[in-house]
C-alpha cells in the first residue's frame, strides 16, 4: 500500500495537499447544492445553517488531515473551488439578507471566521451549541443593526 500511495504521491506534503484539495472540492460542490436548493425555493438562512453544520461536522471528523497539513507544510486549497465555494456562500448570504433574516454586515469573510474557530476537537453536542450561538449572531433578530 504504501508503495502505491507513493507512485501517486512522492511525498507526505503531496498526498496531504490532495487530501485538502479533495476536501474543499467537496465544500465547494456542498455550498453551490445550497445555492440550488434557494434557488428553487428553500430557505437562505436554512440552507447557510445546514451548510456551516455540515462543513463544522467534516472538519470535526478530518481534523488529523489538517493537523498534517499544518504540520507538514502543505499549502491547502484548491484555487478554483475556494472560487466557487466563496461566490455560492455570498450569494447565500445576500439571499438571506434580501429575505431580512441575514444582518446586513455579514460576510464571507464571517464565514471563513466560523470555520477557522470551530470547536472541532470538541463532542458533537458542543459544537451544535456553539453553531447555534454563531448562526444567532449572523441573524437579524441575534442582534441590533448596528451592532
Amino acid at each position: 500500500m504504501h508503495g502505491i500511495l507513493y507512485r501517486h504521491f512522492p511525498t507526505k506534503t503531496d498526498l496531504v495537499a490532495a487530501v485538502v484539495a479533495e476536501f474543499v472540492a467537496r465544500v465547494a460542490e456542498d455550498a453551490q447544492a445550497s445555492l440550488g436548493r434557494v434557488a428553487d425555493g428553500a430557505r437562505a438562512l436554512d440552507e447557510l445553517t445546514a451548510f456551516l453544520g455540515r462543513v463544522v461536522e467534516t472538519s470535526a471528523t478530518d481534523r488529523a488531515v489538517k493537523a498534517a497539513a499544518q504540520s507538514l507544510g502543505a499549502e491547502p486549497g484548491n484555487p478554483a473551488a475556494e472560487e466557487r465555494a466563496s461566490g455560492a456562500v455570498a450569494d447565500l448570504i445576500r439571499a438571506g439578507q434580501a429575505d431580512g433574516d441575514i444582518h446586513p454586515d455579514v460576510t464571507v469573510d464571517d464565514i471563513y471566521l466560523l470555520f477557522s474557530t470551530a470547536p472541532t476537537d470538541q463532542p458533537a453536542s458542543a459544537r451544535s451549541r456553539w453553531l447555534t450561538l454563531f448562526v444567532a449572531g449572523l441573524t437579524t433578530e441575534g442582534r441590533s443593526a448596528d451592532g
